[in-house]
């Protein structure tokens, strides 16, 4: 009986001219073939992840990025712009498909400087909103280095991780906002026979994420231990977004202005005219060197803008403007009731005057109108009253010198 003949179904190869030929059914692959198939699916795999990258991802164009952000965000259109650009740039990074000249485009993280109340955190969210992209925001200030009570950095890539149903893929698309980034500055100049370990240490540890790197996560947050599992992240591609009020600064600004503390120019030569009530304006990388942030971070967080601080017009159209806007939440909660409400035009500069005068910015406003309206929220629902009228003579009312203190001590 002859013996038979085995051969690679695909290429032809006799068994002598393999390394190994793999039995099927009724046909036979050699091992050349298996490694072009295996080629083939991987770039077919990349294809098709791309084409659902872009299928997901609702990228648009800057311009219509700043107008999404017009409808949720009062004022702020020069950080509007910046963050615009930015968050462009890294997503059409992201769908980019490889070129011959091998020019890889590298990640614009973005670092906001402004008062607490002026809509760093509310523009990450908005953004995350458009885009459809999971976001994680996170406290700056619960991070310790490694080894110590607190946090690891890597809890930030956790909280990424719940954001996006613990999908890996979506999850290294998203977005981090790292809020009170000012409060891991390096505490001195001088350095200290004790470890600085929420400052210095944890700028150091946040800077292999920033960067891109694949980290290793573990799922539910916690401690790292030797038998716990962990789930491998690329941050490659994820945009780290940090926000701080960075109290104090503006003296650093005013320095390198050549400026007095108090806000007079020394400097005998005409210089333009320097806004003295909006100094972060002028903030540039090396006030946050001095401020305690480490040059390191700064390199890896390249987009640098500024939040103006709230004057009364942006307050006034805080509440009743944006597609979110405050006065729009409650009417809509009255509704549900068909309660009708309305606040006259009295109530509300009664509202913004009480908001400036004890420095509450844009969350204070929400506090002021739930001080007001809550009486009318536990009596008015299933009663037969279906309209309400808030007046400035009824703001003033809800309004007494003792919650006005207490709201002034919360802020």
């Amino acid at each position: 009986m002859a013996k038979e003949k085995l051969e690679c179904s695909f290429c032809g190869r006799n068994k002598p001219e393999t390394n190994l030929l793999i039995a099927g059914l009724d046909a036979h692959i050699c091992d050349r073939c298996i490694e072009q198939a295996h080629g083939i699916v991987i770039e077919e795999s990349k294809d098709v992840s791309n084409e659902s990258l872009s299928a997901e991802l609702t990228l648009r164009k800057p311009q219509q990025i700043k107008a999404f952000l017009d409808e949720y965000i009062i004022g702020q259109d020069h950080t509007k712009k910046v963050m615009s650009v930015a968050v462009y740039n890294h997503y059409k990074r992201l769908l980019q498909k490889p070129t011959e000249d091998d020019i890889e485009i590298q990640k614009s993280n973005i670092i906001m400087v402004g008062q607490t109340g002026t809509g760093k955190t509310l523009m990450a969210k908005t953004i995350a909103k458009m885009l459809n992209v999971p976001l994680a925001i996170v406290d700056a200030t619960v991070l310790t280095e490694a080894g110590y009570v607190g946090e690891d950095v890597e809890s930030l890539l956790t909280k990424l991780l719940q954001a996006a149903d613990y999908n890996l893929e979506n999850a290294e698309r998203g977005i981090v906002f790292i809020d009170e980034i000012d409060k891991i500055a390096r505490k001195s100049d001088n350095p200290s026979i004790t470890r600085d370990v929420s400052g210095e240490g944890v700028q150091q540890g946040l800077l292999k994420l920033l960067e891109g790197s694949i980290v290793n996560v573990p799922p539910k947050g916690g401690r790292k231990h030797p038998d716990q599992k962990f789930i491998e992240v690329n941050t490659e591609n994820i945009l780290f977004i940090a926000g701080g009020a960075f109290d104090g600064i503006e003296r650093n600004v005013s320095k390198r202005l050549n400026m007095a503390a108090v806000g007079y120019k020394t400097s005998a030569k005409d210089d333009d005219d320097i806004d003295l009530d909006n100094l972060l304006q002028y903030i540039t990388p090396r006030d946050l060197k001095d401020f305690g942030l480490i040059p390191e971070i700064i390199g890896r967080l390249p987009v640098l803008t500024h939040m103006n601080p709230l004057d009364k017009n942006t307050l006034r159209a805080i509440l009743t403007e944006p597609k979110n806007a405050i006065i729009k939440q409650y009417q809509k909660l009255f509704e549900m009731d068909d309660i009708e409400l309305n606040v006259t035009t009295g109530a509300l500069d009664f509202i913004v005057t009480k908001a400036i005068e004890y420095k509450l910015g844009a969350r204070g406003l929400r506090s002021l109108c739930e001080e007001i309206l809550t009486d009318a929220m536990f009596d008015l629902p299933g009663g037969d009253k279906k309209k309400l009228s808030v007046t400035k003579a009824y703001a003033e009312g809800k309004l007494s010198k003792v919650k006005l203190k207490k709201l002034k001590a919360v802020s």
